[in-house]
């Protein structure tokens, strides 16, 4: 298994594993909303070369970091409600895109995630 990682992979993994370590809770939240953009992203280029492996790939990268988004959540706020609502339909799409890619969803989806991430960064 370890011959099948990427160089460009496993640099991935160590960085993702050192901005982890030590990140507080709002930290935690704007990895996982960069993870989510990025695979996205990766998802949708790799869509566009031809390469299923890789879109499937990124598309369970993504399903990883909504989940870890979900779990994040607590409280019975009504932001907390709001945001279980988000991310339910981003998992939604998420899985939908996997059984039956449609690169529209996957870049909108990616784009209100950006904006998700820009708005949280500025407060």
């Amino acid at each position: 298994m370890l011959g099948r990682v990427t160089p460009h992979e496993a640099y991935r993994r160590v960085d993702f594993d050192a901005r982890v370590n030590g990140a507080d809770s709002s930290e935690l939240v704007h990895v996982c909303l960069e993870q989510m953009v990025g695979a996205l992203g990766t998802a949708l280029h790799a869509h566009g070369i031809g390469d299923a492996a890789l879109r499937s790939r990124s598309m369970t990268r993504a399903l990883t970091a909504i989940t870890a988004l979900q779990m994040g959540v607590s409280g019975e706020t009504a932001i907390a409600s709001a945001l279980n609502q988000v991310y339910a339909a981003a998992r939604r799409t998420i899985l939908d895109c996997s059984m039956d890619f449609t690169p529209d969803q996957v870049t909108q989806l990616r784009t209100d995630f950006q904006e998700i991430g820009q708005a949280m960064q500025a407060s």
